[in-house]
Order: C-alpha cells, then sequence, then structure tokens
C-alpha cells in the first residue's frame, strides 16, 4: 500500500520511516522543506543525504506493521499519478488563476493527479493573506442557495490535497498565509478524518506553524461531527451555517435540517462556547422573501441572545441555477440593525471576489468557467 508523504502528520512520517530502516529524524527534515520552505521535490531538500534524495519517491509503502493510521486516503485509494515530474510532492496543478480587478482576491482552479478540478481563495486583509480552501471535490449536501454541490460530490479531498491549496496561493503570492479557513468547496466534517490531519499539519511547529486560533471551519452542522470538531480542536473557531432561525425555512433550502433541527444546533452552540471559552461565529445567507423580514431577525435574536456569538449576515451571492433572489442593500442594513438592536452582534461579510465568482456560495468544480 502507498500513501503521498503529505497524507501524512509528521510523527505518522516519523513512524513510517522507521519501518522503512531510515532514521525517524529524516521526518523531521522532510516536512519542513515541505511545509515551510516550499519544496517540489526533493532533489530541492538539500539537507537530506543525496543518496536519500536519490531513492525517496512522493509515494512511501505503508504496511499494518507501522502503526501508521492514514486515514481514507492513506492506502491504495490515493490517486497514484503525480500530476507534474518535475514536482512529486505537489498533489495539485494550477489550471487557471483569476484576479478580481476590485479587490485583488485570487482564485484558482486547481487540478488533481485523477483529474478532479476545485477551487480555492486567497483573499488580502490588513492582517495579511486568508485562503479560503476546499475539503471535497464537489459536495453532497444539496443546500439550495450554494453552487458547490451543483454537480454533486465526486470525492473526498486528501490531508495534502488541502495543505496544496495553501503552499500553491503562498508560492503565487509571494506573501505568508495568516489565517486559513475550510469554507470552500465541500462539508469540512463529512470528510472529517482528513479535514483533522489536514488542520494538525498546517499548525505544526516544523511546518507551517499557524496558531489554531488562526483556523476556522464552516460547517453546515452535523451536530456529531461538531461534537467531535470540539473535541479534537477546540482552540480553533467554528462557524455554523444556520441561514434560518427555524425549522420550516431552513428545511426549504438546507436537507441537512432534516436531521439535524435549529434547537439541535443552538444546544450545541451553548456547550461550545460554554467548554472552549470562545465565541462561536453563525452564518446567515439573506434571501430575498425567504429569510430576511423583521420576524425572521426577531425570532433569531430570541434564540440567540444568551450565546457568546457573532451572526456574519451573507448577501446572497448571484447563482443563476438556483433561482433565488439576494435581498436589498437596504433589507441588509435593516437586518443587522434589528440584530444588533436586540443585543446580537452582527457583521455584514463583505462581497470578496464576487466578480470572479469567487465570492461565498460560488465556488463549483468546473472547468468552463
Amino acid at each position: 500500500m502507498l500513501t503521498h508523504v503529505k497524507n501524512l502528520t509528521r510523527e505518522e512520517l516519523r513512524i513510517a520511516f522507521a519501518a522503512m530502516g531510515e532514521k525517524p529524524f529524516r521526518a523531521n527534515q522532510i516536512f519542513e522543506w515541505m511545509y515551510r520552505r516550499g519544496a517540489r521535490n526533493f532533489a530541492e531538500m538539500t539537507s537530506l543525504a543525496k543518496c536519500l534524495r536519490e531513492k525517496t519517491d512522493a509515494f512511501i509503502p505503508l504496511s499494518p506493521e507501522s502503526g501508521v493510521i492514514s486515514g481514507k486516503f492513506g492506502a491504495s485509494e490515493a490517486p497514484c499519478e503525480i500530476p507534474d515530474e518535475t514536482a512529486p510532492l505537489m498533489t495539485l496543478r494550477i489550471k487557471k488563476r483569476l484576479i478580481s480587478a476590485r479587490d485583488g482576491t485570487r482564485k484558482y482552479l486547481c487540478e488533481t493527479a485523477d483529474g478532479n478540478l476545485i477551487e480555492s481563495v486567497c483573499m488580502k486583509y490588513r492582517f495579511g493573506s486568508s485562503v479560503c480552501v476546499s475539503s471535497q471535490a464537489g459536495c453532497r449536501m444539496g443546500c439550495a442557495f450554494c453552487a458547490s454541490g451543483l454537480n454533486g460530490l465526486a470525492r473526498d479531498l486528501t490531508p495534502g490535497e488541502m495543505s496544496d491549496q495553501l503552499l500553491l496561493a503562498r508560492e503565487d503570492t509571494s506573501e505568508d498565509i495568516r489565517h486559513v479557513v475550510v469554507m470552500g468547496t465541500g462539508e469540512p466534517l463529512d470528510n472529517y478524518e482528513n479535514v483533522l490531519k489536514f488542520l494538525e499539519n498546517i499548525t505544526d511547529p516544523v511546518g507551517l506553524g499557524l496558531g489554531r486560533r488562526q483556523l476556522t471551519v464552516s460547517t453546515c452542522g452535523p451536530v456529531t461531527g461538531m461534537e467531535r470538531f470540539l473535541r479534537d480542536m477546540p482552540q480553533a473557531n467554528l462557524a455554523i451555517s444556520l441561514h434560518a432561525p427555524n425549522d420550516a425555512i431552513r428545511t426549504r433550502i438546507m436537507p441537512i435540517a432534516k436531521t439535524d433541527s435549529v434547537e439541535d444546533i443552538i444546544s450545541f452552540a451553548r456547550r461550545y462556547t460554554r467548554e472552549s471559552g470562545r465565541k462561536i461565529t453563525f452564518e446567515y445567507v439573506l434571501i430575498d422573501e425567504l429569510n430576511d423580514d423583521p420576524d425572521c431577525a426577531d425570532e433569531l435574536s430570541n434564540r440567540l441572545r444568551d450565546i457568546n456569538c457573532l451572526v456574519n449576515i451573507i448577501p446572497l451571492n448571484h447563482v443563476p441555477e438556483t433561482g433565488l433572489v439576494p435581498s436589498s442593500d437596504e433589507t441588509v442594513r435593516a437586518f443587522r440593525d434589528r440584530l444588533e438592536s436586540n443585543g446580537v452582534g452582527t457583521t455584514v461579510r463583505r462581497k470578496l471576489g464576487a466578480d470572479i465568482d469567487a465570492a461565498c456560495g460560488q465556488l463549483r468544480r468546473s472547468g468552463a468557467d
């Protein structure tokens, strides 16, 4: 069985190298070269012995005896072809790059080794660059307002494929990544093990060394997945895609509402803030004549008033296939003001990259756009 080296944590890499008869400290060297220095192949790793560089491949053998638990893509399921033979450590290649004329946001259409297309976005803020990462090729959640699930789910992404979205953006912009949001195509908690390993790798001090508070994971709310996330990543930020104050509205636009009720989510949020000591974010897409009237604002306020939270209002971004209409700017302001007057902290998300279909809800896996 084979796995790409970027699908392993540093400890798993250490164990795998030991099982191959190599010195375990080689894992630290390779990890640093891959993440901190952005090496594209082993030949660049000048601190490795030449004989090791010459015989090392991007895919390493795993065996049950190695003790490495490698998740869904740790074995034969991993795509075993390299997109570019000169860059065996990269699991993706950039097929198309779009740059917003409005705000400099960059959207990348990336191709995986097995031909799937995914998108990621690099946004510039005062505090530095933030990368929005996809966790799946496609999505099976079926939210009515979102382009990402229009073609369904192709497959989960590997930890290496998620990491390379960051590394390619850093290489392309020559800027350090200061914040990561797992908010692109896919439902992160539907690919939990691989997402968790990705987060562990980019926060590893030998690698990118990002702080956990620099991470945000956005989910449409499988409560069981959120409970695991609270246990495993209590210092990371959690954003819940709520988008409605009650089940009657939420079930119209989010199929998951049939199994995870608004009350289930609110109850979890109370526990999350209590146990983690962190503020939680609720994302709320405003849709004309569906969830944007004063009664919706008041009902949402009543549910959230006693929770340490922030409501991030997202003006609906244009996706022609959905048939949904954005709320007017006046309605967005009135909804925000109503929540704030009811004592609920509120922000309105900026439409970064909307002119290149890189804004919230616009990502999809398509090579035709």
